[in-house]
């Protein structure tokens, strides 16, 4: 597996270069594809006293708003890559229709907040939500935007569906790796919990992968705590894990792991659901 087609998700509201700089080091790595996608929502809350036409007007300003910022972002986005890259824009739900449109990439990419831009779920990506709704694996930046040439990467393993998935979504990554640390907690039974990531790691070597397993024998509570340490500790410049949550109606209710790593920004992360 490589990565063909690598699609990075620019905010309206923040500079482009950096995050195009971050995703056009990646796809010269892996002679991929890059596509720039952009996309906020000119979303008008009208109540029961208002007119229509205040309304409309309203939403043709912010319509208008949103246009020229795309153009700003654009530019810049081309500006960097020339045409040996291609663009894609709408006005929506920047979350969802990126979602949607991770039907043409193989890897995701985008990042926490910068600096100073507010968090208006209408001008940017929730990164949550975008993991379990895209159908392919999300790569969030870390805060630095250095691009990972991983040459140690933590593999952050619970015995599920979505972990197995992101180890597979990841093998361009560990292929590359020097240094493939297959980590997990041990819950209950430690005899297990040797045994699965023995699994893993006797997969990943059939594949060329130079890994290793280690179990963290700590508790739940402190599990996000003890992964970041272990990447730091051995250098990692990339973690891999599943995506876990469930949806409640009209938001995403993630696990401990996987909320602690959308907020970590210190480190590159690969999910996958």
């Amino acid at each position: 597996m490589t990565f063909n087609t690598i699609m990075v998700q620019l905010d309206i509201d923040s500079p482009a270069a950096p995050r195009t700089m971050y995703a056009r080091e990646l796809a010269r790595r892996f002679e991929a594809t890059l596509v720039g996608f952009a996309a906020a929502d000119a979303y008008v809350f009208v109540s029961g006293d208002e007119g229509g036409a205040a309304a409309a007007e309203i939403m043709r300003q912010r319509r208008a708003e949103i246009e020229d910022r795309l153009k700003i972002v654009r530019e810049e986005f081309l500006s960097i890559v020339g045409d040996r890259a291609s663009w894609c824009e709408e006005i929506g739900d920047p979350t969802r229709l990126l979602a949607t449109h991770a039907r043409a990439a193989d890897l995701i990419v985008t990042g926490n907040l910068a600096k100073g831009v507010a968090s208006d779920r209408h001008r940017i990506v929730d990164a949550g939500s975008l993991v379990l709704s895209a159908g392919r694996p999300v790569l969030l930046a870390a805060d630095k935007l250095v691009p990972p040439d991983p040459k140690g990467v933590l593999v952050a393993w619970k015995d599920t569906r979505e972990a197995r998935r992101a180890v597979t979504d990841a093998m361009p990554f560990l292929t590359g790796a020097r240094d493939v640390l297959v980590a997990t907690i041990e819950e209950q039974n430690l005899s297990n919990a040797r045994e699965t990531v023995d699994d893993v790691v006797r997969f990943l070597t059939r594949h060329g992968v130079k890994a290793r397993s280690e179990v963290l024998d700590v508790g739940l509570d402190y599990a996000c705590d003890a992964v970041t340490e272990l990447a730091r500790g051995m250098g990692a410049e990339l973690v891999v894990a599943g995506g876990y949550g469930h949806s409640r109606v009209r938001e995403w209710a993630f696990g401990g792991m996987t909320r602690s790593l959308l907020r970590q920004g210190s480190i590159n992360r690969l999910l996958s659901n």
